[in-house]
């Protein structure tokens, strides 16, 4: 690699930037929640204990220690690789394997990714059977863990194969509109996987049945017709086989809409506050969240190909991270071209993070008032909130500066006086 190289400087100066800007901010948070972590605010004097407190503090902590040093390893990995010439030399040991591009960004992009899910593993299994087991929510088994990343994978390259065969042959053949093709295939494709998860690839990983008749089932078809909500029904899911923690949603497209509850939220909420959880998860449909989002997507990722597009036949990418190429840059290198973009500019995304969590809070705020309104009024989903909160040890109150960049959710404080408002 070149060391003043323009490229080379955005990625290692992104990564820094980045690796500083996470240290300080998770420093803030540890230390606001050592004076504050066990401090019962006044709006949830009643509903929380000073033990549940200490618990939350104690999870929060362990997840913390274990960050410090698997993202201090990932940043030493990542500019070892780069700085030791792993990427060039990894091109050049596909290339003798094969001359066929699209096996060639297959192996590539597999291949590259290797050392980090080394690194990443001894992490997530201490995460899974270290923390979350000692604080009550993983119920995975080490068999079960093993098959889960196994199916992962092989579903991740079944699902990205479609798109890189695309991309490396509109490379080929559409060597100046590439970028638009690219573009279009990307979104058919979303819609697509959007219909085809809910019905094939979701029940891969859980159970999905059918909600039993009674008072909870009466309560939500009525309010999925009050607001003129059609989906093809109402599942539960059974998230406790593998974790404690709950949540609800909806997924699919078009009529393969479903809403899905989990098991533990269930057993965690009464009737009144799931529809009061499945009412704000109706106030993002009603308020359009989904298709505004999409709207503002489809241009950026046409923008963002572009960008790419004149980027990729630049040589001096490719040289500032010690590929040798020719001034033209060949259709069979563009895939590396792509994978070096987001690598060196992957790490300044976080600056955009803000503003995208500001659009989304605002969002769920919209979405909380109209559950309130909906159900009548707020206090079924402000207690729901508590509980949820409670249940999954998260913290209650966070410093605004954290919050700012980590949260896409308001935190929890600022929902309840926003819904008792």
């Amino acid at each position: 690699m070149t060391l003043s190289n323009i490229f080379f400087i955005i990625f290692v100066s992104g990564t820094l930037f980045s690796f500083l800007l996470d240290m300080i901010l998770e420093r803030i948070d540890f230390s606001f929640r050592k004076k504050h972590g066990t401090e019962i605010p006044e709006i949830l004097s009643g509903y929380v204990e000073t033990e549940t407190l200490k618990k939350t503090c104690l999870y929060e902590n362990a997840k913390y220690r274990l960050w410090i040093p698997s993202t201090i390893l990932e940043l030493l990995l990542t500019l070892y690789l780069v700085f030791c010439g792993f990427y060039p030399a990894l091109s050049s040991q596909i290339w003798s394997w094969t001359d066929n591009s699209f096996f060639a960004a297959i192996l590539f992009l597999i291949l590259a990714s290797v050392p980090g899910v080394l690194l990443s593993v001894p992490f997530a299994l201490y995460s899974e059977f270290g923390i979350e087991k000692h604080f009550g929510f993983s119920k995975m088994t080490f068999g079960m863990w093993i098959g889960d990343e196994i199916k992962g994978f092989l579903i991740n390259l079944v699902i990205m194969a479609p798109l890189l065969l695309a991309m490396t042959g509109l490379f080929k053949y559409a060597s100046s509109w590439w970028w638009i093709l690219l573009g279009c295939v990307y979104f058919v494709f979303s819609i697509a996987i959007s219909v085809i998860y809910p019905i094939f690839i979701a029940p891969i990983f859980n159970k999905f049945t059918p909600l039993e008749d009674g008072e909870l089932k009466t309560r939500l078809e009525n309010l999925l017709k009050k607001c003129g909500f059609k989906a093809s029904g109402l599942f539960v899911m059974d998230a406790s086989r593998r974790s404690g923690h709950s949540n609800a949603y909806f997924t699919g497209f078009g009529k393969a809409k479903r809403v899905v509850l989990y098991d533990t939220l269930i057993e965690q909420l009464t009737p009144e506050e799931i529809e009061a959880v499945l009412g704000h998860e109706l106030g993002h449909y009603k308020h359009h969240h989904i298709l505004k989002k999409m709207l503002f997507m489809i241009p950026a990722v046409f923008v963002t190909l572009f960008v790419i597009s004149l980027l990729i036949k630049l040589p001096f990418l490719y040289e500032g991270f010690g590929f040798v190429v020719p001034q033209e840059i060949p259709y069979q290198l563009m895939f590396i071209g792509t994978f070096l973009i987001a690598l060196t500019f992957g790490n300044w995304s976080t600056l955009l993070t803000p503003i995208a969590n500001f659009f989304s809070r605002h969002d769920e705020f919209q979405a909380d008032a109209f559950a309130k309104q909906i159900c009548g009024n707020g206090e079924a989903l402000c207690t729901a909130l508590i509980k949820l909160n409670k249940e999954n040890l998260s913290e209650i109150q966070v410093p605004k500066i954290y919050s700012i960049f980590y949260y896409n959710h308001p935190p929890l404080l600022e929902r309840i006086a926003a819904l008792r408002k």
